[in-house]
């Protein structure tokens, strides 16, 4: 840290506060005018600045209401634990939810650029005191430290770091349209797949006993609770990390021990299993080949196993049919739930397969997808890896900046 800059803390150089609750009853959002931020507004923006809400008050809506200008920072102080390490800046006026701190800069003290770039830098989890109920509060927010350098030299790191986002956020955008581009270019020759059909494929109900038993996890009181989970145990609990769009994932793991497992009545995996997320993200898949490196599993609340007759239809099979467009289509049109989607059995019961007659010719399908599938991953994983690295450098860039290297 350079001799010139000061140690001072955020109360110091900024009006900390916090919004209002919001209005009750639809009548004061009614053709709304007047954008109402939510923590889940700050959540669609890890970063930067927001110009749109997912609200808006009307005039009876506002009243009572405190506005806060363009340039205050919206900094999450309570709700999803993901979202508290968002910071974000209002680029229009507005109005703010009782559930985010807001931070008005003194610009005779603080270029509030330099301090929103500064407290993107800040970790929520340092602050918390309650990891089980993460929240924070005024106080704490308030007694952020803060290192300042002369007014001067933070217009300065402004305007490089400022100059530096966009063309990082240049590059990511160009770079995740091309993932996206990938991934539909895997997902097309998946539906093409399905679709050019010839004699000897027949519809199926995803309800059908003869093709597939559904079953679903232990609801009971003896689901497991925040304190039954282990870093490390006999039997595998899965989250909704482990599950994702085209497979399992394992990077973040979490167990239930022995005894835990014996009191559960539902929900463990056989191999060959398929497991599909039914709440929240829904249709993510996984397949429990002889891969998957973990001897017992079980799924959470809000997933189902479809365990197939293999005398009907092979596990690679139901796997790839089940990621398909035909089942995508299917789970948008029937989906309910906004604030909490959810797919329930009695709904995917009704779902129709396309299902060739005979294991072989199901098979050589399995080996079409197969022999295109690498290629398409190759390519989304170059993406990927660009998105990482652009993140990581956004990181460095920060860190130069408020170590007084930049």
């Amino acid at each position: 840290m350079k001799a010139e800059w000061h140690k001072t803390t955020l109360g110091a150089v900024a009006q900390v506060g916090a919004g209002n609750s919001a209005p009750q009853g639809d009548a004061n959002f009614a053709e709304g005018i007047y954008p109402f931020f939510r923590t889940s507004d700050a959540g669609r923006v890890r970063f930067g600045d927001i110009a749109e809400s997912s609200d808006y008050l009307n005039d009876e809506g506002i009243k009572g209401l405190r506005l806060l200008p363009a340039g205050t920072i919206l900094f999450p102080k309570s709700g999803a634990s993901t979202f508290l390490n968002h910071r974000v800046m209002m680029a229009v006026d507005g109005y703010v939810s009782s559930h985010l701190a807001t931070i008005v800069g003194d610009e005779s003290k603080v270029n509030r650029r330099f301090l929103l770039y500064f407290l993107s830098t800040v970790s929520a989890q340092d602050l918390v005191q309650d990891h089980a109920y993460p929240s924070l509060n005024l106080p704490l927010i308030s007694g952020i430290p803060v290192f300042l350098p002369p007014l001067p030299e933070q217009h300065r790191i402004v305007a490089i770091l400022d100059e530096a986002f966009d063309g990082i956020a240049t590059a990511k955008a160009n770079a995740e349209k091309n993932l996206q581009n990938a991934r539909a270019l895997f997902e097309s020759h998946l539906q093409s797949v399905f679709t050019e059909r010839g004699e000897g494929w027949v519809e199926r109900k995803l309800g059908d006993p003869m093709l597939v038993e559904i079953i679903d996890g232990d609801r009971g009181s003896n689901y497991p609770k925040a304190t039954d989970f282990l870093e490390d145990g006999p039997c595998l609990f899965l989250n909704t990390k482990n599950v994702r769009p085209d497979g399992f994932e394992f990077e973040s793991t979490m167990f239930i021990s022995a005894e835990k497992d014996q009191q559960l009545r539902k929900g463990k995996l056989k191999r060959d299993d398929v497991v599909m997320t039914t709440r929240g993200t829904i249709g993510n898949i996984g397949l429990y080949s002889d891969d998957v490196p973990f001897e017992q599993i079980r799924i959470n609340s809000g997933m189902l196993i479809f365990r197939p007759n293999q005398r009907e239809i092979m596990p690679s099979y139901l796997f790839e049919i089940l990621r398909s467009g035909i089942m995508k289509d299917q789970i948008r049109r029937y989906t309910t739930g906004a604030a909490q989607p959810q797919l329930p059995i009695k709904t995917l019961v009704n779902f129709s397969v396309p299902v060739p007659v005979t294991l072989g010719a199901q098979a050589d399908l399995v080996r079409l997808i197969h022999a295109f599938e690498p290629e398409t991953q190759r390519l989304a994983s170059i993406y990927q890896k660009k998105l990482t690295a652009l993140d990581d450098l956004k990181k460095s860039l920060l860190h130069q900046a408020f170590s007084g290297a930049l």
